[in-house]
């Protein structure tokens, strides 16, 4: 499992471990595995020896790890040279560091912006503390630089991101790759942030044991959803391995029910009962579901209830939430359920509830504009729960999943950008709704059920597009991934 922490736990843990050890030994260790990451750049495309490397220097510790990382280089033969965008607070051992390795500074960008080619560009002009984005200058040094086909390489995190939210409020470094030291920092895990740092390399510089044992942040990997998939024994039947109730669907909408009954079925559900208007619709794709008319209360008994894809805005849609939310057993609510709910009858509630909104919707459970959930979706993600007393899974280009308290926030690594189409949330619903019904908690089901819904995702498209029943169809093969 990945872990993230916050700027304020890496900072102390950074000063407790350097307060035990020589003064310089952590730069040192941020810098071998940062010129380490730089050469395996490098060679891809050629060698280390006579290629030709750009540092992007800014002040502090963070500008120090990468003139150090540049003098490794420049010993081993690399044309290393140094832009200084703060030339008065530039780290000063770690500079001359690079000038007797046989690095060189510029002294401000070449007459008319342009620079001689170069086959790396690494970007190290701000780290951790960096708020608001470059400045104007950086920001257009950032532009005059990375325009070309040089790999970027950045240090710790791009310039400009957030590292504690994953905001990005201005002007960023979009790097090809990054190295970061100790820990992952939200930012790095988070989008916007996380789409400008590219692939991640984690250097170990001993921070592990000054780390708090809970982290801010994690993000689960194979190895962590296999051990939650639910396996039915020698002894289960189709009630023990969960039946899921899906009120889903309409007379203008019967492919969401069609969609959330296949993401249940596909994730294991021993038994999905659908109760709605889409029975027919239901019954033709998947003859196994047993369906009902009337209201879900009705329906039969249920592990867990999905209420919501393609319900419309009908008075008996908003029934059947209503009695879905008065029901003794998990449920999830998604789309129309969302906005048909009852604030307070989701708070009331003793059994567990998982809320599936994407930035539209979590904007209007907060009564705030859309544009400030993407930007900030760690702290939506997080009021969300706790205004709600729900876990809640924020959909999205990187979606997590929070409770109510001090639980770290779950970020999902898979998925494909094309799965930003029309009943994918309608198939993660259902997916999700079959891992409540056959035990898993809240948070490890909604979490587990983004994991296999993107891997799924990542399978049927290949790099092409995909529709949501190729999601839901490619969930058993994401399952034997995990499993094997």
């Amino acid at each position: 499992m990945r872990h993230a922490y916050s700027v304020e736990t890496v900072r102390a843990a950074e000063k407790a471990l350097m307060a035990r050890l020589p003064e310089g030994t952590l730069m040192r260790r941020a810098a071998a595995g940062l010129a380490v990451a730089c050469g395996d750049l490098l060679r891809r495309n050629g060698r280390v020896y006579g290629s030709r490397v750009l540092l992007l220097v800014g002040s502090g510790d963070n500008g120090g790890d990468t003139l150090y990382a540049g003098a490794r280089l420049a010993r081993r033969g690399a044309g290393v040279r140094a832009l200084l965008t703060s030339p008065d607070k530039v780290h000063r051992p770690a500079l001359s560091a690079l000038l007797a390795a046989g690095g060189q500074v510029l002294h401000g960008p070449p007459h008319g912006g342009a620079f001689a080619p170069v086959d790396l560009v690494v970007d190290g002009i701000t780290g951790i503390g960096g708020r608001g984005g470059l400045r104007p200058g950086a920001a257009e040094l950032v532009r005059a630089v990375t325009g070309g086909h040089a790999p970027v390489l950045a240090v710790d995190l791009p310039s400009g991101v957030e590292a504690g939210t994953g905001q990005v409020l201005g002007p960023a470094v979009r790097a090809d790759a990054t190295v970061t030291f100790g820990a992952y920092k939200p930012g790095l895990l988070i989008d916007p942030a996380a789409a400008h740092a590219g692939a991640l390399r984690l250097v170990d510089i001993g921070l592990a044991a000054e780390l708090p044992a809970r982290p801010d942040l994690e993000a689960l990997q194979y190895a962590d959803v296999a051990a939650l998939l639910p396996v039915p024994g020698a002894e289960s039947d189709k009630y023990r391995r969960g039946v899921v109730g899906v009120a889903a669907g309409s007379e203008r909408y019967p492919g969401a029910a069609v969609l959330a009954v296949a993401g249940a079925l596909r994730a294991g559900a021993g038994a999905v009962r659908y109760a709605g208007p889409g029975a027919g619709a239901v019954i033709a794709r998947f003859p196994e579901t047993l369906v009902h008319s009337g209201p879900p209360s009705e329906a039969g008994r249920v592990q867990a209830w999905v209420a919501g894809p393609g319900l419309g805005d009908s008075a008996a849609a908003a029934g059947a939430v209503a009695d879905v939310l008065a029901a003794d057993v998990p449920v999830l609510v998604d789309a129309d359920g969302l906005r048909l709910m009852d604030a307070e009858a989701v708070r009331a509630r003793t059994a567990p509830t998982v809320l599936t909104p994407h930035a539209g919707e979590a904007a209007a459970l907060l009564g705030v504009p859309r544009e400030e959930v993407e930007a900030g979706r760690l702290a939506a993600v997080r009021e969300l729960a706790e205004r709600y007393r729900a876990t809640v899974l924020l959909k999205g280009s990187t979606t997590l999943v929070a409770e109510p308290g001090d639980a770290p926030v779950r970020v999902n690594p898979t998925g494909t950008s094309w799965l930003a189409t029309a009943g994918s949330g309608d198939v993660l619903s259902g997916l999700t709704g079959s891992l409540l019904a056959a035990g898993l908690a809240p948070r490890d089901a909604a979490s587990v059920g983004a994991y296999l819904h993107g891997l799924a995702a990542r399978r049927a498209s290949d790099g092409a597009p995909v529709a949501a029943q190729d999601v839901a169809d490619a969930v058993p093969a994401a399952w034997r991934d995990v499993r094997s």
